[in-house]
């Protein structure tokens, strides 16, 4: 992309990075202005201890705090319908979503709620909501999702087994709050999954037909990071170092693709998770390299330049071999990270790839995908992971 096109970059989330940032959670919510927070986690992470954290600094200030953690393994509408009541029946002006993507996609919902009159689903769609919801503090507990700055909050409908998605500025969380302490606990198949979410949104968004040189400069930073640590991270979760780098590559990735939106991977793992239950980060790592060499001819430099981020030693390649690398390198790296699942093992069959693919073909994503794909390019996408 030349310099000189014209773009728009918007980044409407304050972050405060760092060890130990969740100390300070009582400054941030004085500085907002409320009376009452509605701390929104997920079982997991209230299980692993990780909400006490959270509490305990807000409960030594003697800030009112309520506890809403009757999130499931996603984020849906009905979590979100009892979040609201929960909120509005203790009075609470102030959010904060401690965890992965479903609890901090649920308290971006329960945010916007209440102040906005209607039901969630009145809010569906891009750009449905015109004004700021209550102030939201996100606390990720994973590297991967980027959920604490992102304009998107998905959520699943049970009873119609859909995912439906609420896009706009004005969802965008208030302030991200990123501890790479509350990183370490994650178990090794968990950091591997939300590594390759975080690897497949910094790609998509540096390949796509909608790249501008902030997001640009955002995704190769957030791919260097991952070349470097994700390995490490999975290998050794101990290992503060490269856990910060995770959370930094998580969220800056979404800092990118917040502006340019993503690409096939993430248009065929919305129906694949919606009617599979696969875990978001495992069906984009599955997906990826059959994606990047589907894509290569649409933006051959680009796929160089990760062959090159990743390590490998291009001398004497043609181009086209080149950028062939990055697929190889990426497939590689899905190993040594140990996911070498199958859409198979998950339930997917022949039979369902029309469906699928019709479902991925009406997502926002496709239009800006490097190359153009057709149903039956999409059909022949997952059977090359099936």
């Amino acid at each position: 992309m030349l310099v000189s096109n014209k773009f728009r970059y918007e980044t409407p989330t304050k972050i405060e990075f760092g060890i130990g940032a969740i100390e300070n959670l009582p400054k941030f919510l004085n500085e907002l202005g409320g009376t009452n927070v509605l701390i929104v986690g997920d079982p997991g992470v209230l299980q692993a201890g990780i909400v006490d954290q959270v509490i305990n600094p807000i409960k030594n200030s003697n800030f009112p705090f309520t506890v809403f953690t009757d999130v499931g393994t996603e984020a849906s509408i009905e979590s979100v319908d009892l979040g609201i009541k929960m909120a509005k029946e203790n009075s609470c002006d102030l959010v904060i979503g401690v965890g992965g993507g479903s609890a901090l996609d649920t308290a971006k919902a329960i945010g916007l709620m209440i102040t906005h009159p209607g039901n969630i689903r009145d809010y569906i769609g891009m750009d449905k909501v015109n004004s700021s919801g209550a102030p939201v503090i996100a606390v990720p507990t994973t590297a991967g999702t980027g959920s604490e700055i992102t304009r998107f909050a998905v959520l699943s409908d049970k009873q119609a087994k859909a995912k439906l998605s609420i896009g706009s500025m004005y969802i965008c969380p208030t302030l991200a709050v990123c501890d790479p302490n509350l990183t370490i606990s994650l178990p090794p198949h968990i950091t591997a999954a939300t590594g390759m979410d975080a690897l497949t949104h910094a790609l998509e968004s540096y390949v796509n037909k909608a790249t501008q040189p902030i997001s640009e400069a955002l995704s190769i930073q957030s791919m260097k990071l991952i070349s470097r640590s994700l390995v490490i991270a999975v290998k050794q979760g101990e290992n503060i170092d490269a856990r910060a780098d995770m959370l930094m590559a998580s969220t800056i990735a979404a800092m990118a693709f917040n502006s340019t939106r993503l690409g096939l991977a993430h248009a065929l793992a919305i129906p694949l998770g919606a009617h599979f239950k696969i875990p978001h980060g495992v069906v984009n790592a599955m997906l990826l390299p059959s994606v990047m060499k589907f894509n290569l001819v649409g933006n051959i430099d680009k796929f160089i330049e990760v062959a090159k981020i990743f390590g490998e030693n291009l001398d004497g390649l043609s181009k086209r071999d080149a950028a062939e690398r990055s697929v190889k390198v990426i497939r590689r790296l899905n190993e040594d990270i140990g996911i070498h699942y199958k859409l198979s093992d998950y339930g997917v069959e022949e039979k369902h790839l029309e469906m699928i693919a019709q479902e991925a073909m009406e997502s926002g994503n496709v239009p800006i995908n490097p190359v153009k794909p057709t149903i039956e390019d999409l059909k022949n996408l997952c059977r090359e992971v099936l």
